[in-house]
């Protein structure tokens, strides 16, 4: 591999982001056989790779449909033909509802939803786009991020969407904490309860997060899963356990280019390759030919090493392969992907949604 990784610096230069193809698809066969087992439907969550290419190897290994963060995400999903899309976040302002509205136009959009103003906004899309917009009602079980806090509220909310002209109330949106998941399926089924009694049924019940692959099947009358890390994986999902380093299909190639002092050194991926996001974890990312190093800081265009608890220290001139701490924020910070499979460079992949942040 390190020969893989000297041949990438020669013809692409450092630093260079590397996805592994064989282990791209191995990643996105296991979780669709994991989803099939447990009976729900594989919805994989695009803000990882944020490439149509690497999406339709989803839907080609028989994914349902895609999840979006972003409107803008699913706006370049669309144009590439994508026709099932889930956008899981709250969407709001005068350009945005345009937006939404002229998507609504050409491809099927479910949105989320959890507050009536929300709500009011996806109503006005909906009367400008002539069609009909599903919405869930998003659901926090624990995580204490987006969401509605309690089923009562979850059912009034629901009341709330279909009683709005071209709105169809759709189901829940779940993104329950790892260790959650008896609190969620008793919130949810005090949900389900009150929606059938006001005549309403969640055709959709969406789950997600790549560490709750653990919990497929658990939740009763999940309808489908959203991943995303998972079809790279990252440090922080070897840390919690959802994957191992050979599970790992995207690195970092960098290049070793200052070493001032014995027990330090700089590589060429810093806090605009790298990001400044830990994840929690120490240092910046793993790497791989030095696994005792730590990227203890960063510049923008620095890694700061510490070789300290080195015995085999890099030299100037070295290329290295760095597995980052988050994987998704990597991606977004360059415009394609430098593709290898068996061992070899077969090409590049655009990242067509890069920055494509509202």
């Amino acid at each position: 591999m390190t020969q893989l990784a000297e041949a990438i610096a020669r013809e692409f230069g450092t630093p260079a982001v590397v996805i592994d193809l064989d282990r791209v698809e191995r990643n996105i066969a296991r979780l669709q056989a994991a989803c099939a087992a447990a009976g729900v439907a594989n919805r994989p969550h695009i803000k990882t790779h944020k490439s149509p290419a690497i999406a339709a190897m989803q839907r080609d290994a028989g994914a349902s449909g895609i999840t979006c963060q972003k409107l803008g995400e699913a706006e370049v999903m669309a144009e590439a033909g994508f026709d099932d899309i889930l956008i899981s976040y709250n969407i709001l302002g005068e350009e945005h509802v345009g937006r939404l509205a002229a998507l609504t136009a050409r491809a099927h959009v479910t949105v989320c939803a959890d507050n009536p103003t929300v709500v009011a906004a996806l109503a006005d899309a909906a009367g400008r786009a002539g069609r009909p917009l599903d919405v869930l009602v998003e659901c926090d079980t624990g995580r204490k991020r987006a969401g509605v806090e309690t089923a009562a509220e979850a059912v009034a909310l629901a009341r709330a969407i279909a009683d709005h002209d071209g709105l169809r109330f759709a189901g829940f949106l779940l993104y329950p904490p790892e260790t959650a998941i008896p609190e969620t399926q008793r919130f949810f089924d005090a949900a389900r309860a009150g929606v059938r009694e006001a005549g309403l049924e969640p055709r959709m019940v969406s789950s997600g997060g790549t560490p709750n692959i653990v919990n497929l099947g658990k939740i009763a009358g999940a309808t489908e899963h959203r991943a995303g890390t998972y079809v790279f994986n990252d440090r922080m999902m070897v840390a919690c356990g959802a994957a191992t380093l050979d599970d790992c299909a995207l690195h970092v190639v960098a290049t070793v280019v200052s070493r001032a002092g014995p027990e330090r050194g700089i590589v060429d991926a810093g806090s605009k390759t790298l990001t400044s996001d830990t994840g929690g974890l120490d240092g910046h990312g793993l790497i791989l030919e030095h696994p005792r190093a730590r990227i203890h800081k960063f510049a923008e265009e620095h890694g700061f090493l510490d070789l300290s608890a080195c015995n085999d220290r890099p030299e100037v001139g070295d290329v290295v392969r760095i597995i980052p701490n988050h994987v998704c924020v990597v991606v977004n910070m360059v415009d394609r992907l430098i593709a290898t499979r068996d061992g070899r460079i077969v090409g590049e992949i655009p990242v067509a949604a890069r920055g494509r942040i509202s």
